[in-house]
């Protein structure tokens, strides 16, 4: 089967592996380390990360527009295809500019793959129809690209993508550009429409919200390697490192001594659930997300402290705490709960969401 025939509109796309892929440019920057990846048929994987720490190069050797350092290879369904032009390569790729034609209508736009492939007209235009229906553009076939609205060119530029059958999908940052509110809106579209496709799918991103909502797997990537692979509950909760507690939503990250089961701390002391290792005395350092901090009343509580700032965010209000360790504890609270710069306040901690992290203290 050639690769152009590898993929299917509704089918699951291509096994992907990258295998030792590192990447070296001619100036000698080092842009990616050593990287060996497997992406099942029709997953979802997400690489998530700062700017600069080699996702985007990642994607690249992906799509055949950059080629690993010698040893590397890249492997559609078992097929190495390391050396195959992106043009032979069958992916689909949807940028954050979207790069969509200007001198073509929408319609135009989604069928140009199939025109070059030389798909005839009626099967051109079913599968335009097709995916104008699935992306809920309807009514605007026959619009100019400079007439849509970001949204909108958001939808073009992923039925372009998939109106190919790519064996792959790639996405850079597609919504990037997008307004907050917006962005979110379509965030939940995009993963609709890509598990209606069931196309193998690696999407870029620097949003930890984007890669949880539509990631089955994350891959949190640091300095040109991958910090942590996992589902997106498991890079959460279960942080393989300070760095992938802190990029992966709020966390409070303290300094601790545990002592027969319990955490010490300035402000009290909490029972936490099982110690990774950690023996009697040790000094450790903990991650606990806010959400797991609970206020409760001052008396009997496990942890005391002050008021520091409370800032109201509609749903929540998100409270800094001192007294409680040596750093400021922020924690989120029920919009509800009247508190004020300066109260005492108790608090107690969900035993299962602490987390104990690997790595030498000061």
């Amino acid at each position: 089967m050639s690769l152009e025939a590898s993929g299917n509109l509704n089918g699951h796309g291509a096994a992907l592996r990258l295998e030792n892929c590192a990447k070296t440019f001619a100036d000698g920057t080092h842009a990616l380390e050593t990287v060996t990846l497997d992406v099942a048929r029709g997953e979802t994987v997400v690489l998530l990360g700062p700017s600069g720490c080699g996702k985007t190069t990642l994607l690249r050797i992906i799509a055949g527009l950059e080629t690993p350092d010698a040893g590397g290879r890249v492997l559609f369904n078992k097929t190495d295809v390391t050396r195959v032009p992106i043009e032979r390569r069958n992916v689909g790729m949807v940028f954050q500019s979207y790069a969509l034609f200007p001198n073509m209508d929408v319609a135009e736009n989604i069928g140009y793959g199939l025109k070059i492939r030389g798909v005839n007209g009626t099967e051109r235009n079913a599968r335009v129809a097709e995916l104008v229906a699935l992306t809920g553009i309807e009514g605007l076939e026959r619009r100019r690209i400079d007439q849509l609205s970001g949204g909108q060119r958001q939808r073009v530029a992923l039925a372009r993508a998939v109106a190919v059958r790519p064996s792959v999908l790639l996405l850079d940052e597609p919504l990037t550009a997008l307004d907050a509110a917006l962005r979110e809106r379509l965030r939940g579209e995009l993963d609709r429409l890509l598990r209606t496709l069931g196309i193998t799918t690696v999407y870029v991103t620097h949003d930890q919200s984007e890669a949880m909502a539509l990631g089955d797997r994350i891959v949190v990537m640091r300095k040109g390697g991958i910090a942590q692979i996992g589902t997106p509950r498991d890079i959460y909760f279960a942080p393989a490192s300070r760095f992938v507690a802190e990029f992966v939503g709020a966390a409070n990250i303290v300094e601790a001594v545990h002592d027969n089961g319990s955490l010490l701390l300035p402000g009290g002391k909490f029972t936490v659930a099982g110690a990774h290792g950690a023996s009697l005395k040790d000094r450790v350092l903990v991650m606990i997300r806010p959400e797991s901090i609970k206020i409760v009343p001052t008396e009997g509580a496990e942890l005391l402290g002050h008021v520091e700032t409370v800032s109201f965010v509609g749903d929540r209000q998100k409270v800094a705490i001192s007294g409680i360790a040596a750093k400021l504890i922020v924690v989120d609270a029920p919009n509800s709960v009247a508190l004020k710069i300066g109260d005492r306040i108790g608090l107690t901690v969900d035993p299962s969401a602490v987390r104990l992290l690997p790595g030498d203290l000061p």
